[in-house]
């Protein structure tokens, strides 16, 4: 269609796809791939290069071809409706379009090897035939091919009619009728289920779903709520009267270098251990819990150093000469920021009636005369706020979940996992990782970040905890087996992105732990893994899983330093409870599945078996003869 007055052509082609072939080729990792090469491209090209004879000279050809119609779809080694060589050149005489050019495609003859085997139905019925329940007469005549040789093109299968189905679909919206297609055979729908949610909380998972977070200022400046942001933060900088306007003095060049504008960068943030320990009591005492989120938290810490900084691009005051800020209040990108903010935070804190617990820094209890308990925990600029000092309560009498769903879906969203196929296991329980010769190394900034998330979700999934731990140990050399590791745990958070921890309310009072240990697990110096967990009334609070220092001579040596170590757990765990007024039985419960271990710890005797596990087997001992431990044996299928 011409448009004389913007002098625009509009064209519209029809366009055939092959829906037996793929098209993009499948790989094994993500499902897809984006390559241009097509699969049917090498075959259909090797069609064209094939000589053959002219179809003004090829009638017997085609008549033998027409005595035995096929009844297949289009086959697949060829493509349809594609210009050739073999197309009749056009004459001198005849008008030419000023578009043909673009036209020539659906002008040329049509391909041998298609039309032989081509067979087309109609999709449905007419409303007159549906009404009296009648069959269309059927009826298959030959295509005139001689008739692709002119301009008519396609217009030669207009006289040929086909099968009809019994099914109107008439009716029917386009996608209804063509029904859900999928790039993967492993679509994240499979394992991503909303129907034993709330109709809240299925809400509120909707919207973080549909949350962006931007990756720059550029692109956060394009949306309007992330801009609205961006200026309150400017704002904040201004009211606060972070820095003054000031003349550039030589010998302050080096800015926020350690030793002279800082000596000391440490700021505590809670662990968290502890927070999972608090919030099994907070479902068992049915405490009240609320979250806080402190707003340029960074400018209300007070600096002690005098620090510039330069003027800020964009930060319209006209300034001429060479001017900086002088900083009056921290500011977010310095290194001492976290610390002055902490320092005030909790002089503030304390003014107000609360005390410090040693057992963690950051967490500050205060007890009223009615032996009220309120709390609070801080983690950067991020509160916890715990207690029984109120009246009503806000939270689900079954417990707490806590997960990390939408971080997994958005991992493996970005890595490209997202249509993967899952596997059941984090980890291969018959393949050892190791520094393997002549492997292939792969980037290690990349495995280096995708392992540190990895990290950061197995805070609330613990059953990718030894997984992470030893992917995390070739951080320094990585390989592709190490790779493959790392992409085998994000397989398995595809089949189980929506677990975390649960927090319900039980009668259960005791502090368990079990201790376990991988003898020898590594192939490279064959030095242990030691790894616990320990419950807290019934809910799963705290676990790790390390290498040990030094090899192991036997079994029951790796399992009594992993017992050593989760002993340890337990003590801390039962001065936390102590400090925030809980009562807690005298005795913590450790279970261990090595007889050995714990015969050793309860018989001082085995000394040649003992000495080089000395100090460990005296803390022990100590422990379980004192009353506060009590070692019981568990078999290893529990």
């Amino acid at each position: 269609m011409l448009f004389s007055s913007h002098q625009k052509i509009y064209i519209s082609r029809d366009v055939t796809f092959v829906e037996n072939l793929p098209f993009y080729s499948k790989t094994a990792v993500q499902g897809e791939s984006t390559s241009e090469h097509q699969p049917w491209e090498s075959s259909w090209q090797s069609w064209l290069e094939t000589p053959r004879e002219n179809p003004h000279n090829s009638t017997t050809t085609h008549d033998q071809s027409i005595q035995q119609p096929q009844s297949a779809i289009l086959p697949t080694s060829s493509q349809p409706f594609e210009s050739s060589e073999s197309s009749q050149p056009q004459s001198a005489e005849s008008p030419r379009h000023p578009s043909a050019h673009l036209l020539q495609p659906l002008i040329s003859p049509l391909p041998q090897l298609a039309v032989d085997n081509l067979n087309v139905y109609r999709r449905r019925r007419t409303g007159e035939q549906i009404e009296h329940g009648t069959q269309p007469h059927v009826q298959e005549t030959e295509p005139n091919l001689s008739s692709c040789e002119d301009n008519t093109g396609m217009d030669s299968l207009a006289s040929v009619e086909f099968m009809v189905p019994s099914v109107d679909d008439s009716n029917k919206s386009i996608a209804e009728r063509k029904g859900v297609r999928s790039c993967t055979t492993h679509p994240i729908a499979k394992y991503v289920s909303y129907d034993s949610l709330s109709s809240s909380y299925r809400a509120f998972v909707s919207f973080l779903d549909n949350l962006h977070v931007p990756n720059n200022i550029q692109e956060a400046l394009g949306h309007p709520e992330w801009k609205r942001a961006v200026h309150e933060e400017i704002n904040a900088l201004e009211k606060n009267d972070t820095w003054v306007i000031t003349d550039f003095l030589q010998g302050n060049d080096q800015l926020d270098s350690y030793g002279i504008d800082y000596l000391e960068t440490f700021a505590p943030v809670a662990k968290l251990n502890t927070i999972r320990i608090l919030l099994s009591l907070v479902v068992n005492l049915d405490w009240y819990l609320y979250q806080l989120d402190i707003k340029n938290a960074f400018l209300n810490g007070d600096l002690e150093e005098e620090v510039f900084m330069e003027v800020p691009q964009g930060l319209d005051l006209n300034l001429t000469g060479n001017k900086v800020c002088k900083l009056k209040k921290s500011l977010y990108g310095l290194k001492q920021s976290p610390r002055a903010w902490f320092d005030r935070f909790a002089k503030a804190v304390v003014r107000l009636g609360y005390t410090q617990c040693q057992a963690d820094h950051t967490l500050f209890l205060r007890t009223s005369q009615a032996k009220k308990i309120s709390l609070l925990i801080v983690y950067v600029d991020d509160i916890i706020l715990s207690g029984n000092d109120e009246e009503e309560l806000q939270k689900s009498r079954k417990g707490i979940v806590v997960s990390q769903r939408k971080y997994t879906l958005d991992l493996l969203n970005e890595t490209g996992m997202i249509g993967c196929k899952p596997v059941d296991t984090p980890m291969d329980p018959y393949k050892k990782l190791g520094s393997v010769e002549n492997s292939v190394p792969v980037n290690r900034g990349r495995y280096q970040r995708l392992v540190g998330r990895l990290i950061y979700l197995s805070h609330t999934r613990p059953d990718i905890g030894f997984a992470v731990s030893a992917v995390s140990q070739f951080m320094h050399n990585p390989t592709e087996e190490h790779m493959d590791a790392v992409f085998r745990i994000l397989k398995y958070l595809k089949m189980t992105p929506g677990k975390g921890l649960f927090f319900k309310k039980s009668e259960y009072r005791n502090i368990e732990i079990y201790s376990d240990a991988d003898w020898a697990g590594d192939v490279t110096n064959r030095r242990s893994t030691s790894a616990y967990c320990s419950y807290v009334w019934g809910n799963l609070v705290t676990w790790r899983s390390k290498k040990q220092s030094v090899v192991a001579g036997s079994s029951a040596e790796a399992e009594f330093r992993a017992l050593a170590n989760g002993i340890c757990e337990g003590i801390w765990i039962k001065r936390v409870l102590k400090e925030l007024g809980v009562c807690s039985p005298s005795s913590i419960l450790m279970r261990c599945d090595n007889q050995a271990a714990i015969s050793i710890a309860k018989n001082p005797v085995h000394h040649d078996r003992t000495k080089h596990v000395e100090i460990d087997r005296h803390f022990i001992s100590e422990k379980v003869t004192s009353g506060s431990v009590e070692l019981k044996y568990i078999p290893t299928r529990q």
